[in-house]
């Protein structure tokens, strides 16, 4: 499927997103890095007179399901189905339903490709010379393969009647940032990736005849940690030729999207992001799993309070993960080990109620960054929330993400359940590192830099004491 030409060129692309992106990346022992691949991700920002439309995509093994993916989505969701009358049932069976079209789809595109592939796996006699003959039927079962194999992991976002609906398959992962009236930062991460880490995940998959203590232990299903993706013939056509899948009553590896929502955005400042299981792991990589939430929305408002576009503070947010994951490497530190590479990278951001203002947006100037990392969490569902909460205060409801109330201690414990969920400490502050001075955004000097907003005073002085002994160094550290 040609992605030069498509018909989603005529749709009016949505001025209040923007997004950034890098490629793949495989560091070399000299720290200098190279794409191994060729970029797999994929992303859409669409508005219509009804509705806002936005996904992310992360493929595999090759970029045609992403890409089909993204195309043909949107045909099933913007060509006149969804409207303002729709209740939240309404919405949720026309996302679901559009996304089994799709897979449906994307098959039949490859229909003729797995017949021929099937007939020519059996004209390769077994333990037979290899002839000329059979080393051709060799060569183009491999090119058939390449095109038939590969898959992809969708986020996707719908914005209906000031409503916002999530719709998952897979591990990327969609974050909504409120700013309250006292200028935090409350962030509620919707829906949970679909792994073998995943609970309600492990139960379905238990349901269909599986073990769960196997799945668990095993991690990656045909070389990826999903649970649920788009595509991927092996996994969805022959499961019962995969060790651990084997014993599957049904298909167990699913394109069903988990859907969450409608929440009301009415009276909502902030934004949304949408990021692809490569920037989230990339991340993870460099400082470990438990703050990325909490770090991704301080360079997200703190890029917002300095750049001039959303596509710039979107591009200017990836490579400060990029960034943050090479120094991680170089260093030969504790994480080191854990990032020797990263795949491709997306970070779609949505402002809502934002207003670009002389090259900055103004709600969350001169605000305190208070991120509450809070699993979303479905009236409907029984499951229980689960995840880290930091920073921030008593959320009695996670689907609407309450104000905190002012004077909360961040220091309460860590509880999950169903209705009532509580904020524990954090290694991240109170996100003064961010803060900016007085109430507008620093104004660049005659060279084009603004005053530094981080005092490094205390790292010195400490850095200097740690080296000084039997260096002859002074420790009194730092710029001069």
């Amino acid at each position: 499927l040609s992605s030069e030409n498509s018909w989603t060129d005529d749709l009016p692309l949505c001025q209040l997103c923007g997004v950034g992106s890098a490629p793949n990346c495989v560091y070399g022992p000299d720290g200098k890095g190279t794409q191994s691949h060729p970029n797999e991700d994929g992303h859409f920002c669409f508005s219509t007179d009804c509705c806002f439309l936005y996904g992310v995509f992360n493929g595999y093994d090759g970029s045609r399901v992403a890409s089909f993916v993204s195309q043909r989505l949107t045909a099933e969701l913007l060509l006149g189905q969804l409207s303002t009358g729709h209740t939240d049932a309404d919405v949720h069976r026309i996302l679901s339903q559009a996304f089994d079209v799709v897979e449906k789809s994307y098959f039949e595109t490859i229909d003729d490709a797995l017949a021929e592939k099937a007939n020519l796996q059996t004209q390769l006699p077994e333990g037979v010379y290899p002839s000329a003959q059979t080393q051709k039927i060799a060569e183009r079962l491999k090119a058939l393969e390449q095109e038939v194999s590969g898959g992809a992991t969708a986020i996707v976002a719908l914005i209906l009647n000031d409503k916002l609906y999530i719709a998952n398959v897979g591990t990327n992962r969609a974050l909504l940032c409120k700013t309250t009236s006292d200028g935090q930062n409350q962030v509620i991460q919707i829906g949970r990736a679909h792994t073998t880490d995943n609970d309600d995940e492990l139960s379905r998959l238990a349901q269909l005849g599986l073990d769960p203590v196997r799945l668990r232990q095993t991690g990656l299903i045909s070389g990826q940690s999903s649970t649920r993706r788009i595509g991927d013939y092996k996994v969805k056509f022959y499961h019962t030729d995969i060790d651990v899948l084997s014993a599957a009553k049904q298909k167990p590896i699913i394109s069903e999207p988990e859907i969450h929502g409608g929440q009301s955005l009415e009276g909502v400042t902030g934004f949304l992001l949408l990021m692809s299981e490569g920037l989230i792991k990339a991340l993870e990589s460099a400082h470990g799993p438990e703050q990325v939430n909490q770090e991704i929305v301080a360079m997200v408002a703190a890029e917002l309070a300095q750049q001039s576009s959303l596509e710039a503070a979107a591009q200017s947010v990836v490579e400060r993960v990029k960034r943050l994951h090479h120094d991680a490497y170089v260093s030969g530190r504790q994480r080191a080990p854990h990032c020797g590479r990263h795949e491709d990278m997306t970070l779609l951001i949505r402002v809502i109620n934002y207003t670009l203002a002389d090259g900055s947006l103004t709600p969350t100037q001169g605000g305190r960054i208070y991120p509450v990392s809070v699993p979303y969490s479905n009236h409907q569902s029984t499951s229980k929330t689960s995840g880290t909460l930091t920073n921030g205060s008593n959320t009695a409801s996670t689907l609407e993400g309450d104000t905190p109330t002012a004077g909360q201690s961040p220091t309460a414990t860590l509880q999950s359940t169903n209705t009532h969920t509580q904020s524990s400490s954090s290694s991240s502050g109170d996100g003064s590192l961010f803060r900016q001075r007085g109430s507008q955004a620093a104004q660049p000097d005659e060279t084009g830099r603004v005053p530094p907003y981080v005092d490094f005073t205390q790292f010195y002085r400490l850095w200097g004491s740690d080296h000084s002994e039997g260096q002859g160094l002074s420790g009194d550290l730092g710029p001069q």
